[in-house]
């Protein structure tokens, strides 16, 4: 059976730090199809910390819009960098 990686379900607004950065995570997977292996994603309050390395400076963009856009989210602190060849 199928399995989604993310599902509106999760927007209570209790969350502790730890689900919040989770629920950030598998979103960023879910909407914006990057490979988030290098990634890093952690909650502070309603703030997110974004940090770790993508392929272009596009998907920074990206991960950062897809991160503000989930519900609970009020900040995003974002300190991803394009990885050198």
């Amino acid at each position: 059976m199928y399995k989604q990686i993310y599902v509106h379900q999760d927007d209570h607004a209790d969350l502790t730090d730890d689900e919040l950065a989770s629920k950030v995570m598998r979103y960023i997977q879910y909407s914006a199809l990057i490979d988030t292996s290098r990634l890093s994603v952690m909650a502070l309050g309603r703030t997110v910390v974004l940090s770790g390395y993508v392929s272009c400076e596009t998907e920074i963009g990206c991960i950062e819009q897809a991160a503000a856009s989930v519900i609970g989210v009020h900040l995003v602190e974002n300190k991803v960098e394009v990885m050198s060849h």
